[in-house]
């Protein structure tokens, strides 16, 4: 795949002259090498080998069972005492970077208030992951609850939803966290570059939106954009990482993460919940009230919110079709958000700019 450290500035700030790139370290360099892992596609670990790393870095011995994974492998392991945990591994040398990541953010998570998210188990030797010559991973605690995108997705819900990411975006603001500048495709700096696969779209409606929207991505959202704050995100609050359980909302899975605009989190969240076309934001103003409730919304986040959601939705309409094609065997499984996505762009498609800033404006408190 290439090295792309050349392309990825060092520290934690992201900002270059003083002022937040949207292009840089975004180069052509850094969109093949994020575009590269997700073009892998991850080799299971059989049970057997998960057991041994088990008992070895943690002195425990379960039943494992592997589960779907887009990149890394995932397993779950019950214990014999009842109690059941999340194996994450990589045999890919970007899987170390990842992880790195992950774990630095969980661990930096711990006690914070007004969501949940897993807990790191450490190894025997007390560290947050393990790293032998030929693998990585980690473990972590198991949540307990109904994914989003199973549970009845009344207004309170998504109000509640949003009120527990903008929390998650006050814990996330002040982490300093290792390979933020890693390659992540879903990033906002390599959606420009995305309209390479719009041949693999069927044409049609979808199609053309998509195009439009990313069009008005790079004209009018992107250069705004380093107007806006940054910071570390989980970039990746879909209705299948955000659960409901009796302790509240919570958020798993963050190999997405990365440094990014806040805003990021809210575009996508918001981004799944656009449902109802007789509303002007399709059902997600009430989860765009609640996060405005903890985070307010200065005056040009709720100006490119629409177009960010938009985009966002455009992106992975994009993706989620190139890698289908990849691994056909999978593809239910990587199309799982589509549907979603593309009715949401729909809805959204029929406002204009000036109308989809109101359109905030009047959802927020």
């Amino acid at each position: 795949m290439g090295n792309c450290n050349d392309a990825i500035p060092s520290g934690g700030e992201g900002h270059l002259d003083g002022t937040q790139s949207v292009d840089s370290p975004f180069t052509d360099v850094y969109f093949r090498a994020a575009a590269a892992i997700l073009a892998t596609k991850p080799s299971p670990a059989e049970a057997r080998v998960l057991g041994e790393l088990l008992l070895r870095h943690y002195g425990l011995t379960g039943t494992i069972r592997v589960l779907s994974s887009e990149v890394e492998c995932t397993a779950e392991v019950a214990l014999l005492n009842g109690d059941r945990l999340i194996l994450k591994t990589s045999a890919q040398p970007e899987g170390r970077d990842s992880f790195r990541f992950q774990v630095a953010a969980l661990a930096g998570l711990e006690g914070a208030s007004g969501f949940a998210s897993p807990q790191i188990v450490r190894t025997s030797g007390g560290t947050l992951m393990f790293e032998e010559e030929d693998i990585s991973g980690y473990l972590q605690t198991r949540l307990s609850g109904v994914p989003l995108d199973q549970a009845n997705a009344t207004l309170d819900v998504l109000y509640r939803v949003g009120q527990a990411l903008g929390r998650l975006s006050l814990a996330l603001e002040p982490l300093k966290l290792p390979a933020i500048h890693r390659p992540v495709l879903w990033h906002v700096g390599c959606w420009p570059r995305l309209m390479e696969l719009e041949k693999h779209l069927p044409s049609g409606s979808i199609a053309d939106s998509v195009h439009l929207a990313m069009s008005n991505y790079v004209e009018f959202t992107k250069p705004q954009l380093r107007e806006v704050a940054w910071q570390v995100t989980h970039n990746d609050p879909n209705p299948f990482n955000t659960f409901l359980t009796d302790d509240g909302v919570a958020f798993i899975d963050f190999g997405d993460g990365c440094w990014g605009p806040r805003l990021q989190d809210l575009a996508i969240a918001a981004s799944h919940v656009v449902t109802d076309p007789s509303l002007a934001l399709g059902g997600a103003e009430n989860l765009i009230a609640g996060y405005a409730s903890v985070r307010p919304l200065s005056a040009l986040e709720a100006k490119l919110l629409v177009g960010l959601i938009k985009a966002r939705q455009s992106a992975l309409i994009l993706i989620n079709y190139w890698r289908a094609e990849l691994f056909p065997a999978e593809a239910a499984y990587i199309k799982k958000n589509v549907a979603r996505a593309e009715r949401g762009l729909s809805i959204l498609s029929a406002l204009g700019v000036g109308e989809a800033e109101m359109a905030v404006r009047r959802a927020v408190p």
